[in-house]
């Protein structure tokens, strides 16, 4: 799980919107008032975070306006990150990154990616990165929210349910009594554009762009609104922008099930190892269990109670990665004998799993009301509570453990007041490289299947197995090789490709 790497973006993901009509493309024009923030000078200096700079990462401040409808209004600074071409002669240009979430923080992309890129590909470009608006050093939100998620279970009762319900109104309304006049900009349409203002105040006439998660998604609305803008496109595990919404959180449920189920089948011929179960079916049993007792009693461990509301969360973060069985089978044992009063040596692992889980910091609980801003910002969700309850009760049958999670209340069932712009259709003929693994338990491989047919241009490499964002989590040599590939030569595969 290497400390549970697809942590931030297991928690992050948890839903947002981009559907409706469909938006024409935004080409840069000098009457549009944007042209001060285009010709902005940046200045660049070695990053004040140490692991930046011992990275040899510059950091800046791009300016932007708050509202791209009012460019004379209100503006905000972005900090963006910079790690300059190694091969000057043989530099292609910038190459913009995301990480995902929304709202994870971006500063440190560029130096993940540079680890992952061949050293000939990563030398070619400048390597940028940007904490989006609302994000980390961009004037990340505090709401003063205390938990590492908003995902949590509606569980096996009415009463389980109105917790839930409480709790999202209540992460809603913190944030919008913080924040009434930022809250409505946090979109995705937004910031695509802050992407085009740093393009051009990087003085690049054209920029390619590397996108996983939500950062995919990201790039395929960036290349929507500026498709000439677009140099290479690669986008990693990415969302159907048609669902990105509530559906793209209900979709989630069933691959985690169809994972546990997986797991389930690694752990039973290893009973003798972590005492689980003999049989697939005693294995999923034993997980159902679990879930039963911490919603009667939560489990102590590690100076933590661990409910049953996120127990399930937990268990989705420790099977996003096949690779990870071993570690997914120790946890459970630590928290199957914690719950019977035993003592426990806490990994590690776990620890970290908790302590993100149900005690991220300040720092936990501002990314996950940045996720929350743009989430709930991009397009309407579903205001009532009775939609929410009807739709966990069709969940449970097919979907024990993880239906309760991915279909219950959430903050943006409480957002005020309505979207400013309409979300952004996608639906182009820039070419792009999409990679995705079939099993992927947030970013459903259905939906890459969907994008890609929206994107006419692009060539979709599929990866067999259970990995969310493939490249920098190292899944798949194939796929590193043909984003090498992609982004050397700027030729895309002669046909989509299974590795």
């Amino acid at each position: 799980m290497k400390t549970f790497a697809a942590l931030a973006a297991a928690l992050a993901l948890a839903g947002a919107a981009v559907l409706g009509a469909a938006a024409p493309a935004s080409p840069a024009s000098s009457d549009d008032g944007l042209e001060r923030y285009r010709r902005q000078p940046l200045a660049w200096s070695p990053c004040q975070e140490p692991r930046l700079a011992a990275a040899g990462t510059e950091c800046a401040s791009l300016t932007v306006p708050l509202d791209y409808r009012e460019p004379q209004g209100r503006t905000l600074a972005l900090a963006v990150s910079r790690i300059r071409a190694a091969d000057p002669a043989a530099r292609r240009g910038v190459l913009q990154t995301n990480p995902g979430g929304p709202g994870n923080r971006g500063l440190e992309m560029p130096a993940a990616l540079r680890e992952r890129l061949a050293p000939g590909t990563a030398a070619a470009y400048d390597l940028v990165g940007m904490d989006t608006r609302g994000v980390g050093a961009s004037g990340g939100l505090d709401c003063g929210l205390t938990r590492g998620s908003w995902l949590r279970s509606a569980g096996a009762s009415a009463a389980g349910f109105a917790r839930s319900l409480r709790l999202a109104e209540a992460d809603a309304n913190a944030c919008w009594d913080r924040y009434p006049g930022l809250l409505p900009h946090l979109t995705t349409r937004n910031i695509a554009r802050d992407v085009d203002v740093l393009r051009a105040a990087l003085g690049e006439r054209r920029t390619s762009f590397f996108g996983q998660s939500y950062g995919a998604l990201l790039g395929a609305v960036y290349a929507q609104l500026f498709p000439r803008r677009v140099d290479r496109l690669v986008l990693d595990s990415a969302l159907d922008p048609a669902r990105y919404g509530v559906r793209t959180i209900q979709d989630m449920a069933g691959p985690n099930e169809r994972a546990l189920d997986d797991f389930a089948a690694w752990a039973a011929p290893r009973d003798a190892d972590y005492r689980l179960g003999a049989t697939p079916a005693a294995v999923r049993a034993t997980v159902e269990g679990l879930v039963r007792r911490a919603e009667a009693e939560p489990i102590a461990v590690d100076g933590f109670r661990l409910d049953g509301a996120l127990l399930p969360v937990l268990l989705a973060v420790c099977q996003s990665d096949d690779r990870d069985s071993a570690l997914y089978a120790d946890v459970l044992r630590q928290l199957l004998d914690a719950a019977d009063g035993r003592p426990v040596r806490v990994s590690p692992v776990l620890h970290e799993l908790l302590t993100v889980v149900l005690d991220p910091g300040p720092a936990g609980g501002a990314d996950l009301a940045a996720a929350l801003g743009i989430l709930c910002d991009d397009a309407a969700w579903p205001r009532a509570a009775r939609w929410y309850r009807e739709a966990v009760e069709r969940s449970r049958a097919a979907q024990p453990v993880f239906g309760p999670v991915y279909n219950g209340p959430v903050p943006c069932a409480f957002w005020r007041g309505a979207p400013l712009e309409p979300p952004v259709e996608v639906r182009n003929a820039v070419p792009a490289l999409q990679l995705h693994a079939t099993g992927d338990t947030h970013a459903v491989y259905e939906g890459a299947l969907a994008l890609h047919a929206r994107l006419s241009g692009s060539r979709l490499v599929t990866v067999p197995g259970r990995v969310h964002t493939v490249h920098l989590n190292g899944y798949s040599a194939c796929a590193d090789r043909a984003v090498d590939a992609y982004l050397s030569t700027g030729a895309l595969p002669a046909a989509d490709t299974v590795c």
